[in-house]
Order: structure tokens, then C-alpha cells, then sequence
């Protein structure tokens, strides 16, 4: 019953908003590095093989976030 308690459930939502946060600042970053509109290319023009590297993209950079916070 350790996560029942009010600290340990405040920790959990802090380090998970911080968590969301950089993995959204990542996401920025990668999305301006790149010569072309990310979302326009995957939403308007149904490109599927970026959609996939996006995608495997965003798993690293959750599970390397999700490394450095636990």
C-alpha cells in the first residue's frame, strides 16, 4: 500500500508531467529539425513510412525520458 500515499502520488504526477513535458519539448525540437512539416505529411498526405519512423521515434525518446526519471 506504499502508492496510496499522498507523497508517493504526488511524486508519480510530478515526475509524469515533467515526463510529458520533455518528451512534447522533444517532439518540437525533432519536428523544426527536419526540411518538411511532420503533421502535414503524416495527417494531409497519409505517409505511412514516416508516420512509422515518428512513431519509433517518439517510443525512444519515451523510454529514454522514462530511464532518466526512474
Amino acid at each position: 500500500m506504499e502508492w496510496l500515499k499522498p507523497a508517493a502520488l504526488l511524486g508519480s504526477l510530478v515526475y509524469a508531467i515533467i515526463g510529458v513535458a520533455i518528451f512534447w519539448i522533444s517532439f518540437v525540437i525533432v519536428d523544426k529539425i527536419t526540411p518538411y512539416d511532420l503533421w502535414g505529411e503524416i495527417v494531409e498526405k497519409q505517409n505511412r513510412a514516416l508516420a512509422l519512423v515518428v512513431a519509433s521515434m517518439c517510443l525512444g525518446i519515451s523510454i529514454i525520458v522514462a530511464a532518466a526519471i526512474h
